[in-house]
């Protein structure tokens, strides 16, 4: 986690840490959209069984496909981060000649 200091000091970036929330709290909306999805599904069942079984089926898969597009996107930005940070190292190290 980061500091209250960090937030002043430039040596140290925040945003993976703040990155890493964001990924928890989007996985927290894609899960619990997931289940309302598959509560509707349920209660369409009482109507047309085959659509609330093709919504229960819909909405599994658009949580699992949600999961993995928001680790993606997450790993994605952290990447760049880390990029960073051995560019830093690769550039320290040749300054010690």
């Amino acid at each position: 986690m980061f500091e209250f200091r960090d937030l002043f000091q430039w040596d140290r970036f925040i945003t993976p840490t703040i990155i890493k929330i964001f990924y928890w709290l989007v996985i927290v909306l894609i899960v619990l959209s997931g289940l309302s999805g598959i509560f509707s599904g349920l209660a369409t069942m009482a109507v047309s069984p085959f659509g609330g079984f093709i919504s229960i089926l819909l909405s599994i898969a658009g949580a699992l496909t949600g999961i993995v597009f928001s680790r993606i996107a997450a790993e994605c930005i952290l990447i760049v981060f880390r990029i960073n940070e051995h560019l830093g190292a690769i550039r320290e190290k040749g300054t010690m000649r």
